[in-house]
């Protein structure tokens, strides 16, 4: 099964429910509107923003998680780590890493707009490459980039986890097409037995990991 094509999103929840939960759903902070605006206008593929309810459900997340240190992977332009950084606990922060300058600007510059400029640290280059550089410990991960690459990340990320450290992967019912990336992803993730995971079926599917007790 594959989701149908709305507006250049693939949509896999029908389009009356998001409805219905976007309008019964606390309104998103006023810059989250411009910052939609401004990447429908400039950027190519807009539907990779995260969008209202992923966006509300990451920032529930951050509040109810109170991670000290988030990694996300993959920024685009902003409103995944906006959101996470609205809602850290005092002295918490994001390192966001993208390899896309201009996309990261946008990032930075709402980042600003929204207050929590200097909660994010956003880094330029491969995300790997990136990852090399960084110790952690992370208590929260979010992977939202390269699809091919998301075992790596996950391989990258799963030793510098905290303790109790949870990681969320984007967009995984992708993973329902055969031919799909993110299907190799979906069952590494559940035939990994250090950890457990649950697919949820957020916008196009979002997964929580934990590594075991």
């Amino acid at each position: 099964m594959r989701g149908r094509r709305e507006g250049g999103v693939t949509a896999y929840v029908p389009e009356e429910v998001e409805r219905y939960a976007q309008a019964h759903s606390t309104p998103p902070d006023p810059v989250f509107e411009r910052l939609a605006a401004e990447t429908r206008a400039t950027q190519r593929s807009p539907q990779m923003m995260v969008g209202q309810l992923e966006g509300a459900f990451l920032r529930f997340v951050v509040a109810m998680a109170r991670p000290r240190l988030v990694l996300e992977i993959g920024a685009f332009t902003g409103w995944s780590s906006i959101a996470m950084a609205q809602a850290l606990p005092l002295g918490g922060r994001i390192v966001s890493c993208d390899v896309n300058e201009e996309t990261t600007a946008i990032a930075r510059r709402y980042a600003a707009q929204a207050g929590v400029a200097d909660r994010i640290e956003y880094r330029v280059g491969p995300a790997l490459e990136t990852l090399a550089e960084l110790d952690g410990p992370f208590d929260l991960v979010f992977i939202d980039a390269w699809k091919p690459d998301y075992v790596d990340y996950y391989e990258a990320v799963l030793p510098k986890l905290a303790e109790g450290g949870t990681i969320l992967a984007d967009n995984t019912l992708f993973g329902m097409a055969p031919d799909h990336p993110l299907r190799r992803f979906n069952e590494h993730v559940r035939d990994d037995p250090r950890v457990e995971c649950v697919l949820l079926p957020i916008r196009e599917g979002v997964t929580l990991i934990r590594r075991r007790p």
